[in-house]
């Protein structure tokens, strides 16, 4: 649908309200199409700003009352972003401006999901390392990635964490959740916290800790049921992270103190138990459980094996959410396709299966333990009937998987994988599916099979006669370990149903796990993503999505910010919708070295969509680059809810 011109405001206040020098500006932002996160559709309209924050909106203010003038003609503003579900806990201390958050436009962003985070400090008793041993795998960050995170802790009590905000430059706001693994190793000691319950007066210590931390101002607390989530550290490599060890019964009076202080619950399913995954869900009832909590939930998409899962969550989310239950559960909805990289087998979907899991949960330099495992024939066999469970023969589990409701989730088929950092330069973009194909026809004699001295060599490599894409896989195991890249779609493949998902009235765009994943996912991009498939269908749709990734997920978590109000602090989020129109984020992410993190990491920098970033009346980024004012003084702060 084309975009109409917006229509012009009225002056919001009279011309000699701004004749005196107590309304003079620092910047006075003219012409902007602004979408002010209330739902509305767009109007034309200046904003000025002053000592960080909204000072006036109108028509033609006066542009001598302003120390710089923004000409934004053409271009949509709005409220900075908010990004609800990221793990920037760990680098926000290496690098408090957080670029890759700003340069999307995001001036706000959530901390503490999934049960993990860093409020209580290093909880480095007894010679354990919680952080390192609950990040590794469930974030998929290298211990060396998170050693460096951990030596730049320097607090050991939530209120301290807050307070810690105030010495750093940050550049976006951060709020922040309590992590329970965490609070059940401050209250037990990691070891006693996936081993037994914790004693009367433990679970008193937690309910304690959490009490304390909400009235300083975290926006809840957050829990995990995923079963692929393992510690990584010896000897708790077959164990979860804490909060999985915990009762129906601890959680519940946990949440009581919660949702007495009108806080969130920040939670994944228990997927191994549909039942008790709805038990919990429950949770969120005020006619059973005496007030409505609030719990933002994971996820809802459309699953490339499992198209109508999500359809269930956002069915029982609306009875939950009914004057029946009195709940208000809403499931984090992400705003792009969902595209996981692997290094090796080393990507978080293959955490689901038994036999990839343990080849993951060697240390990261050892290649000779995973080569050991690979020539296990015991774990051979374990390895191929998890690749063919689902995918094969007349049994339940094939059943299932045609009829949409797989056991595993994880993609195996090898024409949904694209080679990309592949060991062959010949195969870079294609599916391992054609490699696969090319092995058989080179293994049959076929002239033309090889394209290279580099791909036969390749080629003749694979053991022969090769049997199946397990035995296929097997070897690019065997000789290339970690040194192979690809990627699949598990999700919104095509993203023909992420705008409905985004704007259900049961959903709220995040699950972008920012800070995470970092060579495996690169959405710090979802929100723009967002925009551009609300743009496809008018500017009132833009209003909506821009209204559900300001306003709205601030006013659930109890945050002062999202707003174009006046007082309001001036985060500004400036977009071009032309660039946004003929972007497509599958072409702008890029797999960098950060010397930050002495790391690779998977990145995605589109150019020229995101204009401008204002961040407390500060512009910090414009021009495609950082301002010298990020990273120079604090402009964001630690959100406190209220």
């Amino acid at each position: 649908m084309r975009e109409s011109a917006a229509a012009p405001l009225k002056p919001l206040f009279s011309l000699g309200e701004f004749m005196s020098d107590a309304q003079s500006w620092d910047t006075l932002i003219r012409n902007a199409t602004v979408f002010d996160g209330s739902g509305a559709p767009p109007r034309r309209l200046d904003i000025a700003l002053r000592k960080g924050r909204i000072a006036a909106k109108g028509s033609a203010l006066p542009a001598n009352h302003a120390g710089r003038v923004v000409d934004a003609s053409g271009l949509w503003l709005m409220p900075g972003l908010l990004d609800i579900h990221t793990h920037l806990d760990l680098e926000v201390d290496l690098d408090p401006t957080l670029p890759e958050v700003v340069r999307h436009g995001t001036t706000t962003v959530l901390v503490g999901n999934c049960s993990l985070g860093t409020c209580f400090g290093t909880q480095a008793f007894g010679g354990q390392e919680p952080i390192i041993d609950c990040f590794t795998r469930v974030e998929n960050i290298p211990k060396s990635v998170l050693r460096k995170c951990v030596e730049a802790i320097t607090w050991d009590n939530t209120g301290d964490y807050l307070d810690h905000f105030d010495d750093l430059p940050l550049g976006p706001n951060i709020g922040a959740f309590v992590p329970h693994s965490m609070l059940r190793i401050e209250a037990m000691g990691l070891d006693d916290s996936i081993s037994r319950a914790p004693t009367d007066a433990e679970l008193a210590r937690m309910d304690a800790l959490l009490e304390a931390a909400l009235r300083q101002g975290y926006v809840g607390m957050s829990t995990d049921g995923l079963p692929f989530h393992y510690l990584a550290n010896d000897p708790h490599t077959d164990k979860r992270i804490p909060t999985q060890f915990a009762s129906f019964g601890e959680l519940k009076r946990l949440l009581k103190t919660v949702r007495g202080h009108d806080r969130v619950w920040q939670t994944t399913p228990i997927l191994q138990n549909r039942a008790t995954a709805l038990l919990y869900f429950a949770l969120t009832s005020g006619r059973l459980f005496g007030k409505t909590l609030k719990t933002s939930a994971l996820s809802v998409m459309e699953f490339a094996l499992a198209p109508r899962a999500a359809r269930a969550f956002l069915g029982f989310a609306g009875l939950m959410n009914s004057p029946l239950f009195k709940g208000n559960l809403h499931f984090q909805a992400l705003g792009t396709n969902f595209r996981i990289w692997s290094d090796g087998i080393v990507s978080p979907m293959y955490e689901e299966l038994d036999s990839t899991c343990r080849l993951i949960a060697k240390e990261y330099d050892d290649v000779a333990g995973r080569r050991a495992l690979l020539d296990d024939p015991a774990w051979v066999e374990a390895f191929r009937a998890d690749w063919h469970h689902g995918r094969r023969g007349r049994n339940l589990a094939h059943l299932k998987a045609k009829l949409g409701f797989p056991e595993h989730m994880v993609v195996r088929e090898l024409d949904r994988l694209v080679f990309d950092g592949a060991p062959v330069s010949d195969w870079d973009g294609e599916t391992l599916q054609a490699v696969y194909e090319r092995v058989l026809a080179y293994q049959a004699g076929a002239d033309d099979a090889a394209r290279s001295a580099e791909e036969e060599a390749a080629l003749a490599a694979f053991p022969k006669p090769l049997g199946d894409d397990a035995d296929f896989m097997l070897h690019l195991l065997r000789a290339y370990d970690k040194g192979f890249r690809f990627w699949t779609d598990v999700g919104n493949v095509g993203n023909r149903a992420t705008l409905d998902y985004l704007l259900h009235e049961r959903a709220l765009p995040g699950f972008n796990d920012s800070g995470a994943h970092i060579t495996n996912m690169a959405f710090f991009d979802g929100n723009l993503m967002s925009l551009k498939l609300a743009q496809q269908h008018g500017l009132d749709t833009v209003g909506r999505m821009v209204r559900r990734l300001t306003r709205e997920p601030a006013e659930f978590f109890g945050l002062d910010v999202g707003t174009l109000n006046i007082g309001a602090q001036a985060d500004i989020t400036l977009i071009d919708p032309e660039r946004l129109r003929d972007w497509d984020c599958n072409d702008t992410r890029e797999y960098i070295y950060r010397d930050l993190f002495e790391h690779h990491q998977l990145v995605n920098r589109p150019q020229g969509i995101v204009r401008q970033v204002f961040i407390h009346g500060e512009s910090v980024w414009e021009d495609d680059a950082f301002t010298p004012a990020l990273g120079s003084r604090p402009l964001g702060r630690a959100l406190r809810a209220a």
